[in-house]
């Protein structure tokens, strides 16, 4: 489980230190130290995902990083606030908690989060996680990869490894054709990453694994 910042009525101090990282690429933070707010009871009123992306969004871009969702779920009597963010040169623990503590001052100032006393909590994104955009591609090369192609030909799904991505189309090296093929981003659907085992990852892919 990722750790995470917690804010309620009064501030508490925050002295876990960073733990490994979680399977499936996603990045735990260490505690962070929360802001002061007044406490209601969890439940009351709507949050809205899209304004405090408008928010943080600003502060994720500014860190040289993407915000890739926001999601906010009850979890018990507060709120759990999950931010997802993401680089080319993927997410270190110093990386997180740096960020994290930026999102906690900028929420602190804006009441976005209402009333609730939240927690907040930051990762990156998981192998799970489908590739939709080009820079999803881009930081998937390497990768074993699953997708629907769907062009002049009828629609089917292709198996390849990411060879190379850019703005406007993927290069993959498919298996049992022995070539590469090239595909434009208007006929691939999601792109799922396979997970391989005992294969030697990327130096890429190492680095966005957290090993």
């Amino acid at each position: 489980m990722p750790a995470s910042s917690r804010h309620a009525p009064k501030p508490r101090s925050a002295a876990a230190p960073p733990r490994a990282a979680t399977p499936g690429g996603r990045t735990p933070l260490p505690p962070q130290s929360p802001p002061r707010g007044s406490a209601k009871r969890a439940g009351e009123g709507p949050v809205d995902e899209g304004r405090i992306a408008d928010v943080i969004g600003p502060v994720v871009t500014a860190a040289g990083m993407d915000l890739e969702s926001v999601r906010v779920t009850a979890a018990g009597r507060r709120r759990l606030l999950r931010v997802v963010v993401d680089s080319d040169r993927g997410l270190s623990l110093d990386d997180a908690a740096a960020v994290s503590r930026d999102l906690s001052a900028a929420l602190d100032t804006v009441a976005v989060m209402g009333d609730f006393p939240y927690t907040l909590e930051v990762s990156s994104p998981g192998v799970d996680r489908p590739l939709t955009d080009s820079r999803h591609w881009r930081r998937a090369v390497g990768r074993l990869v699953q997708v629907t192609v769907t062009d002049s030909a009828g629609s089917g799904p292709v198996s390849g490894r990411i060879v190379a991505a850019d703005a406007d189309g993927v290069t993959l090296d498919v298996e049992g054709d022995q070539k590469t093929r090239r595909f434009p981003y208007p006929v691939l659907g999601p792109g799922a990453i396979q997970v391989e085992f005992g294969h030697p990852p990327t130096e890429l892919g190492a680095t966005r694994d957290g090993h």
